[in-house]
């Protein structure tokens, strides 16, 4: 029974210490802001000056540092960015640079958990060279993103007397100007569809209206054929044919387009046959 119980208390000793949570000499930090409709996190440690010499000494010029302390810091993006100019990709990359006495190289890597150790050059998504200046003395290694306006930021951080900087751009009026041009087309191949299950049900006034709608939203070879067939159905061959003509010519930029020609094609020539016939004006003698 005794040496049960010590178990238990040996084994309580060691849970309890296994949950005993204690400081980090560099505390762990984050930082996030949304520019436009891009979303930017950092994650990073925050190691302290504590009377040290840093740059030059503690950290080396012309050497890759991690940029932080213990992991890897961490920037996530949500889409695509400029970097000082450059691109890179949505994603989450591991920030290191090479720190000199005025230009740095700023580098974000596709190892997230590399250390100054295991970096590997081929491994960058993107080097830039960043502006250095001198700063206020900073305790506390700082990473911030100011002067946020809806497609800009300035990257910075901070430690002892050294401010780094690297401007971010994003596409923010490109990006809406697509999200719009998406909610349209998706909109508009639903009211398509809908105006087609419609068309099958012999229901052509109310096709027609979801059809409109579909055509004025954005005009694709499917709404404007599907239109065109409810005219047809509606005996309205003189609007049908140059629908259905138009549908072939917007249908030739589209991948998919192969399984409705031959259809369009046939319906062109079937309704072309019911046009009204066009009298002839006759010359006055």
């Amino acid at each position: 029974m005794k040496k049960i119980l010590l178990a238990l208390l040996v084994s309580g000793s060691f849970a309890a210490s296994a949950q005993l949570r204690l400081p980090q000499p560099s505390s762990a930090a984050s930082v996030s802001q949304t520019v436009g409709t891009t979303d930017i996190a950092i994650k990073y440690s925050r190691p302290n000056v504590r009377g040290r010499e840093i740059f030059g000494a503690l950290v080396p010029y012309d050497k890759v540092w991690r940029t932080g302390a213990n992991a890897a810091t961490q920037i996530t993006l949500s889409n695509d960015v400029t970097i000082n100019g450059q691109k890179l990709a949505a994603g989450t990359y591991s920030i290191f640079s090479i720190p000199s006495q005025s230009e740095w190289t700023l580098i974000f890597n596709k190892d997230i958990t590399a250390s100054e150790q295991s970096y590997s050059q081929e491994k960058d998504a993107l080097r830039v060279k960043a502006s250095a200046s001198g700063n206020a003395k900073v305790e506390s290694f700082s990473f911030d993103l100011s002067d946020i306006t809806d497609s800009t930021a300035n990257l910075n951080f901070s430690w002892a007397d050294k401010k780094v900087s690297a401007k971010i751009g994003v596409e923010t009026t490109k990006m809406i100007e697509a999200a719009i041009a998406k909610a349209a087309t998706d909109n508009a191949n639903t009211m398509n569809n809908a105006a087609g299950f419609l068309l099958g049900k012999g229901k052509l006034e109310q096709a027609l209206k979801l059809a409109n709608s579909s055509v004025g939203a954005v005009e694709t070879f499917r709404n404007v054929w599907t239109k065109a067939q409810i005219l047809a159905k509606m005996n309205n061959f003189v609007e049908a044919v140059p629908l259905a003509q138009k549908a072939l010519e917007l249908g030739k930029s589209d991948a998919n387009f192969g399984f409705f020609k031959d259809a369009i094609e046939k319906g062109v020539a079937e309704w072309t046959t019911k046009l009204p016939v066009m009298n002839p004006i006759k010359k006055k003698k």
